[in-house]
């Protein structure tokens, strides 16, 4: 049986001999408190048997404590059964130990079955509060409303999470600084969720507040532990941005497209590079006509007027503009936005006069004579408000110095014989660069371009290409000779050939498949020696030319002739 408190527990009777039999109750657990003082060993609770009148009996324990790790905690006096711990126990390392005691009589004839004994450990509130980190960081948008929660902060405690002695509670100790208001932050005391508690957030004048925490278990009443949270407070677009000036005088000149009319530059309180710093501006008035463009420039804080058309119509005239600015994110309260006024001079400029078109194509027989009239190319003064004269010259870029230009008309005329297979002349159009200059005090000046597409005619005769041939006297092969033609296609292949004279006596021509190569053949065993054979060649317009080709006989067979050529070769 176990005796505690002045109650007794036996052991249930065995069968008869050493057998056990099912004990029919269960012992209910035995509690000790952790941390106890001692002395030590300190009994706990006492064993007995309903042998023990009868006979001597003889106790012991087993399990958790006992014979196994941690051995030697629990201890049992073996006559009189008390069962005893050697050392303070520690609820937060092992909150339950499971033992089994045995008795058996001294003589050995008696032998009851083990007792399953369980021993709870007492909960002591022996473990403060532990921050889950230190320092807690979390932020806020100077904006926040009351009541508005933006971070938490956890403790845990060691102790019995279903007593009061791990049930903690949180509240702030201080807040620094303590502007514009000491309680600027309140917390939530079980959850330790903190929220704004008061208006006033001002990034811009204090962007950061350290918390000092405590966490107090016994639901606030008992152990303290503290920690520190660290709030930054983020930028809100609270502030609107300003321009450093409300008034802009400036001048442009009238055809520069692209050009930078005015710098706007401005200054926000918000935090800089931020969404709510960087400046967008647009125009809300003054560009009827759509002149103008303003962007934001590469600092992010000022606004870059340009020109997007040629502002000829709007010369003289004083052309303002009313510009506002915002930011790339909304304002967190109602906020007056900044304007400026910008005044625009738009100067006079002496502009060049322009072709039209810009490149004049024209097609032309390439055989015209010179002094033959070509084209009147002409060019505009834009200068509508001037009165100004316009003149003409050829630039230098005539690089065959084909044609000229009256001064005061822009009559185009042929100045040299043309050519259409000239080097100058690429896929058959000759291009000349045409100046018109005006009189204005600094004179300007505009370009244009003459496109000259030579038609061809027939005036050049084809050509044999190879002028020197080596044949044998005997069984000779036959020799191919290529015909070429400067002219165009029009005018060049296919060709026809004639023998003239007494070549047509001792050779034979004809025109190959292509008609662009003549298959000449010796027909007459001439002697040893140097020969002209003339043929005359036509193009597919029937202009031709007579070709001389210097013929060489050697006394060899028509097979032997390449072994001559090679080593004729190779002796080079």
């Amino acid at each position: 049986m176990l005796q505690q408190a002045g109650g007794v527990q036996e052991f249930t009777e065995s069968l008869a001999g050493l057998k056990r039999r099912k004990r029919e109750w269960v012992i209910p657990p035995i509690y000790f408190p952790e941390n106890h003082r001692g002395p030590f060993p300190n009994e706990m609770v006492q064993i007995k048997s309903s042998h023990a009148k009868e006979t001597k009996m003889i106790f012991s324990i087993t399990g958790e404590g006992a014979d196994k790790p941690p051995v030697g905690l629990f201890t049992i006096n073996k006559t009189t059964g008390w069962l005893s711990v050697t050392k303070p126990l520690d609820r937060e390392t092992k909150d339950k130990y499971v033992l089994q005691a045995h008795s058996i009589a001294a003589d050995g004839e008696v032998k009851e079955g083990p007792m399953e004994i369980i021993l709870c450990v007492i909960d002591q509130n022996d473990n403060m509060p532990i921050f889950t980190q230190n320092p807690f960081l979390g932020s806020v948008p100077e904006a926040s409303l009351k009541e508005f929660e933006f971070m938490t902060v956890t403790a845990t405690d060691g102790d019995d999470p279903e007593t009061d002695n791990a049930d903690i509670r949180y509240s702030i100790i201080s807040q620094d600084p303590p502007q514009p208001d000491p309680h600027m932050f309140a917390i939530n005391s079980i959850t330790g969720g903190i929220r704004v508690n008061s208006d006033g957030l001002d990034r811009e004048n204090y962007p950061e507040y350290t918390l000092l925490i405590k966490a107090a278990d016994l639901a606030g009443n008992g152990l303290v532990s503290t920690g520190t949270a660290v709030i930054t407070v983020t930028d809100s677009n609270d502030h609107a941005p300003q321009f450093e000036k409300t008034m802009y005088t400036t001048s442009v000149p009238e055809n520069k497209v692209g050009a930078v009319v005015v710098k706007l530059p401005v200054t926000d309180g918000d935090e800089p590079q931020s969404p709510a710093w960087i400046a967008k501006f647009r125009i809300i008035s003054g560009n009827n006509g759509g002149f103008f463009a303003i962007n934001t420039g590469p600092n992010k804080q000022e606004g870059i007027i340009t020109t997007v058309k040629v502002l000829q119509s709007l010369i003289g005239s004083l052309v303002w503009s009313c510009i506002a600015f915002l930011n790339e994110v909304p304002f967190a309260n109602p906020l007056q936005t900044s304007t400026a006024t910008v005044i625009v001079n738009v100067q006079d400029v002496n502009e060049a006069p322009v072709f039209d078109p810009e490149e004049q194509i024209i097609s032309k027989p390439e055989d015209l004579e010179v002094g033959t009239e070509l084209t009147v190319y002409t060019a505009t003064d834009p200068d509508t408000a001037r009165v100004q004269i316009v003149t003409y010259r050829v630039s230098s870029e005539d690089p065959a110095g084909w044609v000229s230009v009256d001064r005061d008309t822009g009559l185009i005329r042929v100045k040299s014989s043309m050519d259409r297979e000239s080097p100058f002349v690429k896929d058959g159009k000759y291009k000349v660069l045409i100046l018109a200059v005006d009189d204005g005090p600094v004179p300007a000046t505009g370009t244009g371009t003459l496109v000259i597409e030579l038609e061809d005619v027939n005036d050049n005769a084809p050509v044999i290409e190879e002028r020197e041939i080596t044949v044998c006297n005997k069984d000779p092969v036959t020799v191919l000779v290529s015909v070429t033609d400067k002219d165009g296609p029009s005018f060049a292949a296919p060709f026809t050939v004639e023998l003239q004279g007494e070549s047509r006596i001792h050779w034979t021509a004809r025109m190959n498949e292509s008609k662009t190569g003549i298959i000449l053949a010796l027909n007459t065993a001439l002697k040893k020696g140097e020969y002209s054979v003339v043929l005359r060649v036509f193009d597919s317009g029937l202009h031709f030319q007579d070709n001389t080709i210097r013929a060489s006989v050697h006394d060899c067979a028509g097979e032997e002739l390449q072994y001559m050529n090679n080593y004729f070769c190779l002796r080079i």
